[in-house]
């Protein structure tokens, strides 16, 4: 994966575009984002409510109409994948949809489909396997988790380092928080690219419209995921409709220095694709252009 300075982060090939396999998803790509051989590259997000098939299932179809197979990344999560065979199955489907790269979670699932419980045991089944895929992103939290202690998270970072090529981090709202975050896990050893992790232009009614159709269940977790951005959509004097614009964030971005290693954006659109592929164009020309 090519590192860039962070001055040069805001670059066209410096974009990719995290989306939800959900109804209407597929038409919004082919309308949006697909540009031939020039198409930016697409991960695609696992549902604990719907399991791993969906997202199988949309890289394949993404595939069949002309997308290429290096460009499209979808995530594996842990707690979705009952076993070895069942995993085995995923691979080879996603094998024959060209697929070079995958991105491996732990998930949210609240129980394990299977002997899978965390991104760790996954990675090391996906070695066992001998590693099928030529690229593995993993995923780091400059703010935290949840549910995860700080120090259990540092730990698991640096063993999964081991089995990856660069990690994506979290939704964040702070560029000084990240670059910090950043200068922390070189520190601890993990010299692995960081691709940041930014949320597109949306409104806070589409944000809570998607995770309603994520499911009951996890629509909670994703949205106490995302807590700080709707409290910052919703703080009194606020206009109804009114988006987070995450411009500022690379521009503090750049001001605070980035940190060594940092590779690309990695944009959160919750499959608003038009407002998100019009606002990366417009970073674009504010930059000196794509």
């Amino acid at each position: 994966m090519k590192e860039h300075a962070v001055e040069e982060l805001p670059l066209p090939g410096c974009f990719r575009y995290e989306i939800i396999p959900l109804e209407g998803i597929e038409e919004g790509v082919w309308e949006w984002v697909y540009e031939g051989e020039r198409s930016p590259t697409l991960t695609i997000t696992a549902s604990p409510a719907r399991g791993m098939g969906p997202t199988v299932e949309l890289v394949r179809r993404l595939r069949e109409g002309g997308y290429a197979g290096r460009a499209l990344v979808p995530h594996l999560s842990a707690r979705l994948i009952r076993d070895e065979r069942h995993l085995e199955e995923i691979v080879a489907r996603l094998k024959e949809a060209e697929v070079e790269e995958v991105f491996v979670v732990g998930g949210d699932a609240k129980e394990p489909a299977g002997k899978f419980r965390d991104a760790l045991g996954l990675l090391e089944a996906l070695k066992e396997l001998g590693s099928p895929f030529e690229r593995v992103g993993i995923a780091g939290y400059p703010e935290g988790h949840p549910f995860i202690e700080e120090k259990a998270l540092m730990e698991a970072l640096i063993e999964k380092s081991a089995h990856a090529s660069y990690v994506v981090s979290q939704v964040c709202f702070d560029a000084g928080r990240v670059v910090k975050w950043v200068g922390r896990i070189r520190g601890l050893g993990v010299r692995l690219p960081v691709v940041v992790g930014v949320a597109a232009p949306i409104e806070a009614m589409r944000l809570a419209r998607i995770a309603t159709r994520i499911g009951v269940g996890e629509s909670a977790r994703f949205l106490r995921k995302q807590r700080g951005w709707l409290l910052r959509l919703l703080l009194p004097g606020k206009k109804a409709g009114l988006s987070y614009d995450a411009s500022g964030f690379l521009e503090a971005l750049v001001r605070e220095g980035g940190g060594e290693g940092v590779s690309g954006i990695h944009l959160y659109t919750f499959n608003d694709l038009k407002s998100s592929v019009g606002w990366v164009r417009r970073q674009g020309a504010a930059r000196g252009g794509f």
